[in-house]
């Protein structure tokens, strides 16, 4: 099953297929007893998309028996023991996907030739993706971090290692304060092909990145390099060849002070942003200017989601889940269309946005 969303993903998942891509959506849970249902609902939900394939006479009996293969392919890829709060599976001719996310999805099916990807899009803002680069002599880790959770992210050419018959204990011996391994000129080429390469990797997926080794590595990877001087480091050896758990650990107190200040930042915008008439809040005010590329910063409470539908003026009005045109991912499609647009999201524990009600937006005019 598929966590991480980068850009270049994101922009293949969006391209035209050849109808009928099929979107499949439904919530599931991490924990007993709640997760029971979860297989349950899992066969009704493909079930469904299969009886849609079934009676859609758009669809022709090569592909539909190509899409249900692909659906049974996907099936047998879902791990419902390793699920979290949703589960998205694409299936279309020759193709399918499993993506499971942090936050949680309405169960639909949805036939088109072009796969549902907002609700992935939310769920990786949500998640306030970041990158861990952990350095050592002869291995440099790369760990794709988000929610309360790292993985081992081999992307661009990472993990780096190289042999350990360069090394011998003499030369591993201490030279004032930095280990000689780290004044050996073959480390630092070592080294410097690492920061290379995490500076590709940061242009095509910016994110917040934080740096972990021994001290003498954190400062050899400062002077030689680039992209460590603006990171986040954690002088905590090890860590290349460590467990996606002792990352976190590692890097959790400084994750969480990060955001702390984020959401300050978020707070005093928005207040900012109402004396100067540049405020937008509610989710019918925000998806109005949204949908108009208005939003400079969009805030979203954690947990926040409503299932609305359009009255006759237009208006978005609270609607029941079920209910045969009600929109139940609203908060999503909004997140998705602001980014989009080239704002900034950035989702704030609930409480935090006081009688925004749940979602507000900084105007750009």
């Amino acid at each position: 099953m598929e966590h991480a969303l980068s850009p270049a993903t994101l922009t293949e998942l969006r391209r035209p297929r050849p109808y009928p891509a099929v979107s499949v959506l439904t919530p599931t849970h991490r924990r007993e007893p709640e997760n029971t249902q979860d297989p349950v609902r899992l066969r009704n939900v493909l079930a469904e998309a299969k009886k849609q394939l079934e009676q859609d006479p758009a669809v022709t009996r090569e592909r539909r028996n190509d899409v249900v293969e692909q659906l049974d392919k996907a099936l047998a890829e879902v791990d419902l023991a390793h699920t979290e709060e949703g589960l998205v599976i694409f299936a279309a001719p020759g193709e399918h996907q499993v993506w499971s996310l942090a936050r949680t999805v309405p169960e639909r099916v949805v036939l088109s030739d072009t796969f549902l990807t907002r609700n992935l899009v939310a769920a990786q803002a949500a998640e306030r993706p970041f990158w861990v680069l952990s350095v050592s002599p002869d291995r440099v880790a790369l760990w794709n971090g988000g929610g309360d959770r790292v993985t081992e992210a081999r992307v661009g050419g990472f993990p780096l290692t190289r042999s350990r018959d360069n090394f011998d204990a003499e030369r591993q011996e201490q030279i004032g304060d930095m280990p000689s391994t780290f004044r050996d000129e073959d480390t630092r080429h070592f080294l410097k092909d690492a920061d290379t390469a995490m500076g590709r990797v940061l242009r095509t997926d910016p994110r917040p990145l934080y740096v972990t080794g021994e001290t003498a590595a954190l400062s050899l990877l400062d002077e030689i390099g680039t992209v460590s001087k603006d990171a986040g480091h954690i002088p905590y050896g090890g860590l290349a060849h460590g467990t996606p758990d002792a990352v976190w650990q590692a890097v959790r107190p400084l994750v969480a002070a990060e955001d702390a200040r984020n959401v300050d930042v978020v707070a005093r915008r928005l207040e900012a942003a109402r004396g100067q008439k540049a405020f937008a809040a509610g989710v019918d005010e925000v998806r109005q200017n949204a949908e108009q590329g208005r939003i400079q910063l969009l805030a979203v409470e954690e947990n926040y989601r409503v299932t609305v539908r359009s009255n006759d003026g237009g208006h978005l009005v609270p609607a029941e889940s079920g209910d045969l045109d009600a929109r139940e991912d609203i908060v999503d499609e909004i997140v998705e269309q602001c980014l989009d647009t080239g704002a900034e999201v950035r989702f704030v524990p609930d409480g935090t946005l006081g009688d925004a009600l749940g979602i507000a937006g900084v105007l750009r005019y």
